[in-house]
């Protein structure tokens, strides 16, 4: 068993040994930190790189924390500023840096100073590690920077596929045409096209003129490569000549597109490819920018703004990842075995002296392998970087987003087919978007509003445009910002030159994203621009003054009638006339016996004689009457018709007559085209210069209307500027305007001394007008479409046409509302009544005659046809108003004994007289002479009728 005295003495041993451990790792740590080694590290950065000297400054940080932890060596960051392009002062400060002994040189950016830098490292063997493009870098300098020719395959693979056929390169410089060098190679007259333009520096910034070429080439591939400082520059101005539409598709070999200001482009539908080496989303890139922005590095450059991982330069980034290379060479260098003691020496720039550690950096950089900020980093044996990896990014509303990578080994992957990358780009949507809408001054479509103050913005303008737009904003949620065409021209196509004007080369040029105005829909805008459906239909018709007043006509009597009623009426007269006629000689209750007092006559007698008839019939028509009075069923049934007939015809006159009479004619030079093409040499007439009116003339194939555009041009001066110039000719001169019929109505609700002459003649409409294959033509078609249906057009068409600015002044009466003449349409029917009334009285007339020969052939025992024939050829002689009575039943004495008492009474004139009836009553004997009466005086009177007239015998 251990005493207490022995436990003593065993824990004092330990605390000596423990003591004396302690003590000599002290002793060695305290010879370690007196034996660390600082190696220098010298940085020449140009004036505007703070973000690649603070980012410089961390690595160096980072690697002492990290890489170089547990050796004895440390890296000491000498940064200097150095003017850009300046050799001489870069020369200064280079050899200030070698003579400070330093272990590698990092930069510049200026291709002129690098190449001097380049120069005394390669004499001195000093490693020199760059980070800009250059496609001549050559050991010992060492380019973290992807080689241009390597990125130039990257191009290559975009362009096969995308599939262009030609496309046009602008480039900057001549440094960057080595990256183009593969792109260069594809040219072929048989298969590619390719045209080379470079930007001309010397026009201090202005690329107008170049760009302006290639949008006059209608190449519609392009391929920028220029500094991403004179980036923001270009696509602006490429976007004011018109190369930023939907119709261009651009890729942008700088790998820092997405740190320039993208927005004004994002919804322009331009297809923007870029490439990027720094992913934004690595975690790695927060942290380091989290770090800087929070380091007293970043406080002691008194950076203004901190680094933002979205936007980190490319430069900066590889500043970063080649002080991460040097460190990593170091480690591998005094990390061998046995141990290799790096010793930096001072180096002066006018001597022979060398460092001979140099090349083992530089060879040891060149194996090593690391993951920076721009992903792995690895060189070939040239000292070239391979094996790099690229993201393939494309501007779209939300920015800029991935659509692909791209690696050395496996070339180009798109994660996104392109169908889904061009839906992607711009979905259609007009959603808190702004538009850019051009109007014009064109009441009522655009005017300007009147107030005492001054308005700015949209509330300037008011008009049926102007409301329009508003609506389908509240509709479909977009906002707007109206722009004055300020010549107030539409557009038209020059067909020498293929250039358009106006409204149409606005919306071409980028300069609007919507047209409202009274834009006629034509053939030749619709190859240009696109259109919604017509929110208003129209046609092209005549503005002319109101006709003169007519004096009345010295037959205005006449007017109530067309002349072809008059003609039929006429017509209709002599066929009731004759109708009535033939059936009274027909009808045997026409014939009745002249003298009641003779019970057997020898002759019957008929009224309707063709005076008679004539007479009658218009004793009717003028309602007068006549003593005549028809007996017979089919007489009286021509006669009713004929009244009903005649009772139409004077009330529609009568009331017709009164309008003629009291509404003044008016009289009018032109009715239509073809009046005013014919009186070309006395009305003259034009139509707007450049307007879709005029067009419509030019391409007209209906020979009235090429007399037309033919006199227009050949008479130049009848062309207008605008409508309201139209207006003012017409109502000072002798002239029409040939003009949009809405435009003419909203006028003549305002000016009374004008009115539309004639109909339309075309038929078109009027639409919201925007680029060719615009995303939001659909919607904006679909939302006119629910306005129309909704009733929100007419509401507005109402509002300006008959509402506002006057409108509906001379809506009250018209001096074109006269009554018009009744025509055969009018008045047709009634003629049809009395040929079927007629037609039945015909057939009245033909039964009863038939029906009384048939009773008169059974009464006397004669044959039915014998005496139908004897009756039908009496009928046939149409003379005589007598008919001589066959068959009389009477002895011949009492004829003869009346005979022999006036044989010797003749007429006046010598004709012969026949007595038709009995003379006297007073004997009831045989033919003696008549007996006296009581007052001793035997006195007949006998009317007799010969040849027509009325006499009187006494004996």
């Amino acid at each position: 068993m251990i005493n207490r005295k022995s436990m003593w003495r065993m824990l004092l041993l330990v605390l000596l040994v423990l003591g004396a451990n302690f003590g000599a790792l002290y002793a060695y740590n305290s010879d370690a930190d007196e034996t660390v080694e600082h190696i220098k590290i010298g940085g020449l950065f140009d004036g505007d790189t703070d973000d690649a000297m603070l980012a410089f400054q961390y690595a160096v940080e980072a690697v002492n924390n990290e890489k170089l932890a547990y050796s004895n060596y440390r890296l000491e960051a000498h940064p200097m500023t150095v003017k850009y392009g300046d050799q001489f002062d870069v020369s200064k400060k280079l050899c200030r840096l070698l003579k400070s002994g330093v272990a590698a040189i990092f930069g510049p950016n200026s291709p002129k100073s690098a190449v001097h830098v380049n120069s005394i490292c390669d004499v001195k063997e000093m490693p020199h590690i760059e980070t800009r493009w250059d496609a001549h870098t050559r050991l010992p300098t060492i380019n973290i920077h992807p080689h241009p020719t390597i990125l130039g395959r990257v191009f290559l693979d975009l362009v096969v596929a995308f599939e262009w056929k030609d496309f046009t390169i602008i480039y900057e410089s001549g440094p960057w045409l080595p990256g183009l060098a593969e792109l260069l190679k594809m040219y072929d007259p048989k298969g590619y096209t390719v045209t080379v333009r470079q930007l001309d520096l010397k026009l201090n910034g202005n690329f107008r003129p170049v760009l302006r070429r290639v949008k006059m080439s209608d190449d519609k591939h392009i391929i920028l490569a220029c500094s991403i400082e004179s980036m923001p520059e270009v696509l602006k101005q490429a976007q004011q000549v018109g190369l930023m539409t939907d119709h261009h598709q651009i890729i942008i070999t700088s790998l820092d597109l997405h740190t320039i200001e993208l927005e004004p482009y994002q919804y322009s539908g331009t297809n923007i490819t870029g490439i990027r080496m720094v992913d934004p989303e690595e975690e790695k890139i927060h942290q380091v920018t989290e770090f800087l922005n929070a380091s007293q590095i970043s406080k002691t450059l008194e950076l203004k703004e901190g680094l933002n991982p979205a936007t980190m330069r490319v430069e900066t980034a590889l500043m970063y990842d080649a002080v991460l290379v040097f460190a990593e060479a170091l480690r591998h260098l005094i990390g061998i075995d046995p141990p290799h003691l790096l010793e930096t020496m001072s180096l002066k720039c006018d001597d022979d002296d060398t460092w001979h550690s140099g090349l083992s950096i530089i060879n040891y950089m060149k194996s090593s392998t690391i993951h920076g900020l721009t992903r792995g980093v690895r060189f070939d044996h040239e000292g070239h970087r391979s094996d790099f990896l690229l993201d393939i990014v494309e501007l779209g509303p939300a920015g800029l987003e991935k659509v692909g990578v791209w690696n050395s080994t496996e070339g180009l992957n798109f994660t996104r087919k392109k169908e889904q990358t061009a839906l992607a780009f711009d979905d259609g949507t007009l959603q808190n978007r702004t538009f850019i809408v051009l109007t014009a001054i064109s009441p009522p479509y655009g005017m300007l509003k009147d107030s005492p103050t001054r308005l700015s913005g949209n509330d300037r303008f008011e008009g049926f445009g102007i409301d329009l737009i508003h609506e389908l904003s509240l509709m479909l949620g977009f906002n707007y910002t109206f722009v004055l065409q300020e010549d107030g021209v539409y557009g038209s196509l020059n067909r020498e030159t293929g250039k358009w004007n106006g409204m149409v080369q606005e919306l071409l040029e980028w300069r609007a994203d919507l047209a409202i105005t009274d834009l006629t829909i034509t053939s030749d805008r619709e190859s240009a621009v696109d259109f919604t459906m017509p929110f208003m239909n129209l046609g092209i018709s005549i503005l002319y003054r109101k006709p003169t007043k007519e004096p009345p006509s010295l037959f205005s009597f006449m007017s109530p009638f067309s002349k072809q009623v008059w003609l039929y009426l006429g017509g209709a007269y002599m066929m009731v006339s004759m109708s009535l006629f033939i059936l009274g000689r027909l009808s045997p209750k026409e014939w009745d016996n002249p003298y009641p007092c003779i019970e057997e006559p020898e002759e019957l007698e008929n009224q309707f004689s063709f005076s008679n008839s004539m007479w009658f019939t218009i004793g009717a028509l003028l309602q007068q009457g006549s003593e005549i009075a028809p007996k017979a069923s089919s007489t009286r049934a021509v006669a009713s018709i004929w009244w009903f007939f005649t009772l139409i015809m004077v009330s529609s006159y009568t009331a017709n007559l009164a309008a003629f009479l009291t509404v003044e004619q008016i009289h009018s030079p032109i009715s239509n085209a073809e009046d005013l093409a014919a009186a070309s040499g006395t009305i003259k007439y034009g139509a707007k210069r450049d307007g879709s009116t005029f067009s419509f003339f030019k391409d007209a194939e209906y020979k009235t209307y090429q007399k037309m555009y033919q006199y227009m041009t050949e008479n130049p001066d009848l062309l207008t500027s605008s409508n309201p110039e139209g207006l003012n000719r017409v109502k000072t001169e002798n002239y029409a305007f040939l003009m949009e019929s809405t435009s003419i109505e909203y006028i003549i609700e305002r000016e009374c001394d004008v009115t539309q002459i004639g109909g339309l003649l075309d038929d078109k409409g009027y639409g919201i007008a925007m680029r060719k294959n615009s995303p939001y033509r659909s919607a904006l078609s679909e939302a006119v479409l629910r306005l129309q249906e909704q009733g929100v057009l007419t509401s507005l068409k109402r509002k300006w046409w008959k509402e506002k600015r006057g409108g509906g002044a001379c809506s009250q009466g018209s001096a074109d509302d006269g009554a018009e003449e009744l025509g055969m349409d009018n008045v047709g029917g009634v003629f049809f009544v009395l040929c079927v009334g007629c037609s039945v009285a015909v057939v009245i007339g033909c039964c009863d005659l038939l029906c009384e020969i048939s009773k008169l052939a059974r009464q006397h025992k004669v044959s039915f046809r014998e005496e139908l024939m004897t009756e039908l050829r009496f009928v046939a002689k149409c003379s005589g108003n007598t008919k001589p009575v066959r068959h009389r039943k009477s002895s011949s004495g009492s004829r003869n004994s009346l005979e022999s008492g006036l044989s010797e009474q003749q007429s006046a004139d010598g004709s012969k007289m026949d007595l038709s009836g009995p003379v006297g009553v007073g004997g009831s004997g045989g033919a003696g002479a008549p007996q006296a009466s009581g007052n001793g005086k035997s006195a007949l009177n006998v009317q007799l009728k010969s040849n027509g007239r009325k006499m009187t015998m006494d004996d």
